[in-house]
């Protein structure tokens, strides 16, 4: 079935962008009702009815498009897939994407219902909520649609459905077997995919992977992302007295967890960023042929500091995206009994701390968990992966909980490979504009059961605007976004790999 491609005849048979600028906008219009019917069906992926009622949905709307549909169990939530009928003389696109989303909080949003989707006109700093009789036959693409999973990740999924919808009325041949895959379980980690990939490796099996998800670079350009970072976690909880102790009775005399938490930490990090654990960045080198690769993309690393309000960043790279090509180590959770108005004069009987280890092609993550936990023994402490009982309390001054989270792999394709050669030329094409080429992303998403399984190159085209407030209160997509997606769509499943 699979087509090898060199680099040699890897010849592009470009053709004008079909549709001029009133059929896109037409076909906008259609995938803003579309996404609007989708959006109003949640998908917490913690409630299995949610992921139910979702992929009866897509098996209707993928149906009436001409794929055939299978709901593909699982070990966890079940898998969607869809395939358009296979022509064995053609190549195999696999498209991933998810169709659950983080849960929400509605008290957070600036409108009723995250589930209802609205329409937003930028006014200000902020946006003013207007009613959908607003558009016309005119669409501003500045306007904004919020509600959950606007962009992530249900728009890219519509944005297929509409492209294949403009494909057939310019009665276009796709040049691609095109084979879908949806994730129930990727906003938590994707667990059951590995088993799943390996599960249905012959239904799966395809010549190149794409995942459409999470946005463009920030600049708004054209982007095709050729890896990104795994992640694995870790949960460190210390302890004091086996309950809070008034410290005007108990400070200066009983532990503090907090503090010993505190110096645990600042033990792992130099005052620069750099992590001092040793054999952390073992493996990682990056020669000038690379490092020329990572400064093409156009960041701006005082615009970056601007924005995010700092004044010095880490120093692990010298600039953003050198950054990104090593793993990390980040404290995304503190705490230790109560702060602000609810703040008591004690001494906690315990404090947590949350780390994530974002990981690169270079690193394990279950050697990275080994180390810092090799780390934390050095330092005195007793690890346990349990609490401690009272005899353990007894015996040892200092003991931490270790709790570790599962691994989700990083991934990085060649970015000389002909199918990614293939992807970022269509871009060039079809959208008259140098296409940004990032080597890895910060960011995670379940691929390397894919590329593991079924030996594949793997490739991110991702389709939203980058202040699209994924995960977080207020979530959008730009409607000239649908507009690039649907074009990105149809410049990709309209041109032939010759």
């Amino acid at each position: 079935m699979k087509k090898t491609v060199s680099f040699l005849s890897l010849i592009l048979s470009f053709s004008l962008f079909a549709q001029d600028d009133v059929a896109v906008k037409s076909q906008v219009a259609d995938a803003i009702n579309e996404l609007q019917e989708f959006i109003a069906i949640p998908n917490d992926a913690l409630n299995p009815d949610d992921i139910d009622r979702n992929i009866m949905w897509l098996k209707r709307k993928f149906g009436e498009r001409g794929f055939n549909t299978a709901v593909l169990d699982t070990d966890g939530l079940p898998l969607f897939f869809a395939a358009l009928p296979m022509n064995n003389d053609k190549p195999t696109v696999l498209i991933y994407m998810h169709l659950d989303g983080q849960s929400v909080d509605p008290s957070k949003w600036d409108q009723p219902d995250p589930y209802k989707m609205v329409l937003k006109v930028p006014e200000g700093d902020g946006f003013k909520t207007v009613s959908f009789d607003e558009l016309n036959d005119d669409i501003n693409y500045e306007w904004r649609l919020f509600g959950r999973s606007t962009s992530d990740d249900k728009s890219p999924i519509v944005m297929l459905l509409n492209t294949i919808d403009l494909l057939k009325q310019d009665g276009k041949e796709i040049p691609f077997n095109v084979k879908v895959i949806l994730d129930s379980e990727e906003e938590k980690s994707s667990k059951p995919l590995p088993k799943a990939v390996k599960q249905y490796r012959e239904l799966l099996e395809a010549d190149f992977l794409m995942i459409v998800d999470g946005p463009v670079h920030s600049s708004g350009e054209p982007t095709v992302v050729y890896g990104c970072r795994g992640i694995t976690t870790l949960s460190l909880t210390t302890y004091g007295p086996i309950k809070p102790q008034h410290s005007g009775h108990y400070g200066n005399y009983a532990p503090n967890p907090g503090f010993q938490l505190s110096q645990l930490l600042a033990s792992m990090k130099d005052s620069e960023g750099r992590v001092l654990i040793p054999g952390y960045y073992d493996g990682i080198t990056i020669d000038e042929a690379t490092k020329a690769i990572l400064k093409s993309v156009p960041d701006s690393d005082a615009e970056i500091a601007e924005r995010l309000q700092f004044k010095t960043p880490e120093k692990v790279g010298s600039f953003y995206q050198e950054a990104l090509q090593y793993p990390s180590l980040n404290i995304r959770g503190l705490g230790s009994a109560w702060i602000g108005e609810q703040a008591r004069t004690i001494v906690p009987e315990s404090a947590t701390a949350e780390l994530d280890l974002r990981l690169v092609v270079e690193s394990d993550g279950n050697r990275l968990k080994k180390l810092v936990k090799d780390h934390i023994a050095k330092q005195g402490f007793k690890v346990l992966d349990h609490e401690p009982t009272k005899e353990e309390r007894m015996q040892f001054d200092k003991i931490v909980m270790v709790k570790e989270g599962s691994v989700t792999d990083a991934f990085r394709t060649d970015l000389n490979n002909p199918y990614g050669q293939f992807l970022t030329a269509t871009m060039k094409n079809t959208f008259n504009k140098d296409v940004i080429q990032i080597r890895t992303m910060g960011g995670t998403v379940p691929i390397a059961p894919f590329i593991n399984e079924l030996k594949i190159p793997a490739f991110i085209v991702p389709v939203v605007n980058p202040d699209n407030n994924q995960h977080s209160p207020n979530e959008n997509v730009k409607i000239g976004q649908l507009a690039y997606g649907i074009k990105a769509f149809y410049g990709i499943l309209s041109t032939p790999i010759k």
